[in-house]
């Protein structure tokens, strides 16, 4: 049984929430793993899964090998996430203030800056994809789907986002769990009227792909599932109480955040499969495409649901966003940061949505690129969090010289050789201004940028791969040397960091 909002203790979801970097106190701890289910699958809920189908369909594999590559890049990077939600619960604060244990207070705005960014990519795309797909049900029902209908949906959407991310966690949790009800109804809806387009012997006879593409998929379903999600695992599971169980923890958030994607995938590779012409639409509008096979009276409930499905992901990427703006050395109050994040998330979608005439090359383009560094950052977290054995010191994750140290030199030089590392293994032809990238598959032996392992997106595991390892062999030390230190009392509360002089 899952958590209802009414479980859930003394929330007050129309109050703004005080709360940035600072530590979450003992008395405002609440809820149970089971209530970290609503935010994760509301926000991996949307219509957006299905047109991953298409997504996958489009490396040259088989439905079988496509569903296989979805399950396994799914469910193994929402994993991850789990692994960090469980160190939200041990530090009690942000999944960007407990990487401060790795690279130093100040060190850890390097990687804050690159975590603020995929917040904010996402969250922008998400809004874009709300708007087009709005756009189009309006051009269906003949209400007119142009710029006027566009600009509409961009200020509805944007500001049902930016409203979420501003009042915080109380809020998230209870509109996630209205987004999932909602969405998960319709969603069935939607399935049941769109079935007789599904054409099992069409789907079954799609050639299978080679061992190279199969990789790639599954890579691409890693970077567009829980490596987007990775630098915010902590952020909701911070609130739990201290005795909450680790392993219920990492896996209502695994459990949460796979279940929707699985389903929505394996549907959308059905539709995409029966359809060549529908799954290039996708590559267009990728939301809004899936209205061509509905009937029309259908067509505003499923705008309801798109709009929700978005708006579900893109309210914790702002308020994660903001966190990690925060993480960066910004010094305004939490709910100003995701103000900040609104607006150059209201930006990018404008250019999206108006000026960007080709989504999925520009979505792959984004989703690799900073995949690869988000996952050398994640092998960092996760062989700092494998070598502690005793808490964090909350305290000292505010204070450069604290145990934790200003800036550790270490894990940066290897989140940036993972990096490097990374971009010459992964190739991005569908988005001109990555042409530079894969310098490494020649030198390898691997092909070069036309070669067979050109988009297998290998950088993405080499750049983890390598820094977990490098963490585990040179962190050692360095952290038994921390905890044997006595820890302090509890860290400060407040939004502005504490730094010495």
């Amino acid at each position: 049984m899952v958590d209802t909002p009414a479980e859930r203790l003394d929330s007050r979801p129309f109050a703004v929430e005080s709360h940035g970097l600072d530590v979450i106190g003992e008395s405002e701890r609440k809820g149970s793993p089971r209530s970290l289910f609503w935010p994760w699958f509301g926000a991996n809920a949307g219509l957006l899964g299905l047109s991953y189908g298409s997504f996958a369909l489009g490396f040259g594999i088989s439905f079988w090998q496509a569903l296989i590559a979805g399950v396994v890049g799914i469910v193994s990077s929402f994993v991850l996430c789990g692994f960090v939600a469980v160190g939200g619960k041990k530090g009690s604060a942000p999944t960007m203030v407990l990487s401060r244990a790795a690279y130093g207070v100040r060190g850890n705005r390097v990687p804050s800056l690159i975590s603020w960014t995929l917040n904010v990519g996402w969250e922008t795309v998400l809004i874009a994809v709300a708007t087009t797909a709005t756009a189009t049900v309006f051009g269906r029902l003949g209400w007119g789907g142009g710029t006027g209908v566009k600009v509409a949906a961009l200020m509805v959407v944007g500001a049902l986002t930016v409203a979420g991310g501003v009042l915080g966690f109380d809020m998230i949790m209870r509109l996630q769990t209205v987004i999932t009800v909602v969405t998960g109804v319709l969603t069935v809806v939607y399935m049941a009227l769109v079935v007789g387009h599904i054409h099992w012997h069409t789907v079954s006879a799609v050639h299978s792909g080679s061992v190279q593409e199969f990789i790639g998929a599954a890579v691409f379903m890693m970077t567009g599932f829980g490596l987007g999600w990775v630098n915010a695992a902590a952020d909701y599971s911070r609130y739990l109480p201290r005795s909450a169980s680790n392993r219920s923890i990492m896996g209502w958030t695994t459990f949460g955040a796979s279940l929707a994607p699985i389903v929505l995938l394996l549907f959308g590779l059905l539709l995409a499969g029966s359809s060549s012409s529908l799954s290039s639409a996708i590559a267009i509008d990728p939301v809004g495409a899936l209205t061509t096979i509905l009937p029309t009276w259908f067509l505003v409930p499923f705008a309801v649901v798109a709009v929700l499905g978005m708006v579900g992901g893109a309210v914790l990427d702002i308020y994660s966003s903001g966190l990690s703006l925060l993480a960066v050395g910004v010094r305004v109050p939490r709910y100003a940061a995701a103000g900040i994040d609104g607006v150059l998330m209201t930006g990018g979608a404008i250019y999206i949505v108006f000026f960007s005439s080709s989504f999925i090359g520009q979505f792959e383009g984004f989703l690799t690129t900073l995949g690869v560094p988000i996952a050398a950052w994640c092998g960092v977290i996760l062989a700092d969090l494998a070598l502690r054995r005793r808490g964090y010191d909350e305290h000292d994750l505010f204070r450069p010289r604290g145990r934790y140290g200003d800036v550790r030199v270490a894990p940066l030089v290897v989140t940036l050789a993972g990096t490097v590392l990374g971009w010459g293994l992964v190739t991005n032809t569908a988005a001109g201004w990555l042409g530079w990238q894969g310098y490494l598959l020649k030198p390898f032996g691997l092909g070069g940028r036309t070669g067979a392992w050109a988009y297998a997106n290998l950088g993405v595991l080499a750049a983890l791969v390598l820094a977990f390892a490098a963490t585990l062999i040179l962190s050692g030390n360095r952290i038994r040397a921390q905890e044997r230190q006595p820890y302090s009392e509890p860290a400060p509360e407040g939004d502005v960091e504490v730094v010495e002089a």
